[in-house]
């Protein structure tokens, strides 16, 4: 049986060039080096220049992975940006990014689901693409997060970074069997009982303020690795796999402990999980295809590799998908 499948053509990625460490943070916080890593895992981070905006940093991820897959942007007739800090409350960040692109037919539009956006826009792109609306798609996490947060406060503002994401997603008919390239399943959740948690105290309609994010660090973490196993054991049942199976673990880059205790629970061997959680901190939607962007570029991730992404954000939201690279 036939059966249009979302096939990753290529992928990219960029990142600002200022680097801020974890000693240069305890030089302004109540903080060490030490702390940090050993409650994080993160020694460094991106962040964007004054004038550096989150398009900036989406249309160079779009450009690299539209130069990976070796396809023209005007082949692109779906864009999909998550972000949770656009440039503008409107219009989209992804219509700057098209138009960087000069590209000016389909369609291009923001969706926000805070550090699982990737998994969300990822899923949306691809029933798009299997419905026969659109035939190719960029599909990007970029966040410049580095703008809405409290310096003062040591507990969120050692954890962010910037950067920007892409893959290009091209619409393939295969065989409908999971040996087949492409986007085998997703799987979204949601529950908006958790929203104190993990939220940014501001907004156009409620304060009139960008406002800066807020987080219970205990209470996410206390939630974290129950809510990714759910995701991810709907995953596995959905396509007939196990752990085992897969060749590559690439989870949202937010704390090595809860990346690591995740990957415990779910018998995932320590040399699948792909790690750049140190080097980036939590770049929100925009740290999968980062991740993805490395292991691509060091030769980790081949052709026909099994990966397994998952994410949980604010609000809460969390997600994961299994695809064949």
């Amino acid at each position: 049986m036939t059966a249009i499948r979302s096939v990753v053509l290529g992928c990219g990625s960029y990142l600002p060039e200022r680097i801020l460490t974890n000693a240069e943070l305890a030089a302004k916080v109540a903080t060490s080096d030490e702390w940090i890593v050993q409650r994080t895992g993160i020694r460094e981070r991106h962040i964007a220049a004054q004038g550096e905006f989150t398009s900036h940093l989406a249309i160079k991820a779009a450009r690299a992975a539209l130069a990976h897959a070796g396809v023209d942007a005007q082949s692109i007739d779906l864009i999909v940006l998550a972000t949770s800090t656009p440039d503008n409350t409107f219009p989209a960040t992804a219509v700057s990014v098209q138009n960087a692109l000069d590209i000016h037919h389909g369609a291009a539009f923001d969706l926000q689901a805070v550090c699982t956006g990737f998994i969300y826009a990822l899923a949306s792109a691809d029933n798009f693409l299997r419905s026969g609306a659109f035939k190719r798609a960029l599909v990007i996490g970029a966040e410049t997060f580095s703008r809405i947060l409290d310096w003062n406060d040591r507990g969120t503002c050692v954890l962010f970074g910037d950067g920007a994401g892409a893959i290009v997603l091209d619409a393939q008919p295969q065989s409908g069997t999971t040996p087949e390239r492409g986007v085998l399943s997703t799987h979204l959740r949601s529950d908006g009982r958790h929203k104190s948690k993990l939220y940014v105290d501001g907004g156009p309609s409620s304060s009139q303020t960008v406002g800066h994010l807020r987080m219970e660090g205990r209470e996410v973490f206390k939630h974290a690795v129950g809510m990714i196993t759910d995701v991810i054991v709907d995953a596995f049942k959905a396509n007939g796999i196990t752990a085992d199976d897969i060749d590559w673990f690439e989870p949202h880059q937010a704390n090595k402990r809860i990346i690591d205790a995740s990957a415990h629970k779910l018998h995932i061997a320590p040399q699948k999980v792909v790690l750049t959680v140190d080097r980036h901190g939590n770049t929100s939607a925009a740290s999968i295809p980062l991740a993805l962007a490395v292991a691509s570029a060091d030769g980790r991730l081949k052709k026909g590799d099994l990966v397994l992404l998952e994410a949980m954000g604010g609000g809460f939201t969390w997600g994961s998908a299994l695809l064949r690279w």
